[in-house]
């Protein structure tokens, strides 16, 4: 259990040193390197068009990110004594967790990166906070290769070339052929594909689940769920007003379960 409580704290502060890290490099390396461009003199630069979408990739991946933590699945205290005794809870979808000491109402799993459990109040905010973590790392990773290339003179049209780039750097790095700098954003560029590709299976496995009504800890319990069409299951998550929360980070406003907490 302290493992647990020490990797509840470790992780977070893991993903901000990662987030940190990803936006000094975009901003002091990546950008300057598209400004020398000549044609960064024109309105829409590559320069200013890339800082756009970076930030808007990033503002919603951290902008979901502090609604995950805010937005904590209620805590159902009447059912803790009863879990704490080993007498199921009255709902099969509720859950007592160790880590957050609390019962939560369809406990999906506890993401240690949050801190938090995810549930039924912050399914959606936890799912597009995948989604943009994932390509906003893919999208750090595409501008870290394109900068690489440039600054090392390096052709990635062979499709070994990514794979084969870390041991060659390695190795131009002892002989002092690559800077730090350099071999520290190629060491980056595995970290942001790792990450990007973890994220993206993630959130397709959660959208799976979503579409059969389906929670990590029922198909890990052998919960049988009432099927209903998988629009309804979409719509009980993310609202009717889906799109407007695609783009920006919002809490589940027009979601079936917003409505049945207000009543």
């Amino acid at each position: 259990m302290l493992a647990l409580r020490l990797l509840n704290v470790v992780a977070p502060a893991y993903f901000l040193c990662i987030s940190l890290v990803t936006f000094v490099l975009q901003l002091f390396l990546f950008l300057p390197s598209m400004r020398e461009d000549p044609a960064a003199a024109r309105l829409f630069s590559p320069a200013l068009l890339h800082g756009a979408l970076f930030l808007f990739l990033s503002a919603n991946a951290l902008g979901n990110y502090v609604l995950v933590i805010q937005n904590s699945p209620d805590d159902l205290g009447a059912c803790q004594g009863a879990s704490t005794r080993k007498v199921p809870c009255p709902s099969p979808s509720t859950h007592f967790c160790r880590v957050c000491a609390r019962v939560t109402l369809r406990h999906d799993h506890h993401c240690f990166f949050t801190g938090n459990c995810i549930g039924s109040r912050n399914m959606r905010n936890f799912v597009l906070f995948c989604l943009y973590t994932s390509l906003a790392c893919l999208y750090s990773m595409v501008a870290g290769v394109a900068y690489i290339s440039a600054v090392l003179s390096i052709s990635f049209a062979h499709p070994l070339a990514f794979l084969t780039l870390l041991p060659t750097s390695i190795s131009q790095f002892f002989s002092g052929a690559v800077l730090g700098s350099e071999m520290f954003v190629i060491l980056m560029l595995y970290l942001w594909f790792a990450i990007g590709l973890a994220c993206a299976g993630f959130c397709c496995h959660q959208l799976l689940l979503i579409l059969r009504g389906q929670t990590r800890h029922q198909v890990r319990k052998g919960v049988a769920v009432r099927a209903r069409p998988w629009r309804k299951n979409l719509q009980e998550v993310f609202g009717k007003r889906w799109l407007l929360g695609l783009l920006v980070p919002m809490f589940n406003v027009g979601s079936e379960t917003s409505k049945q907490q207000d009543k």
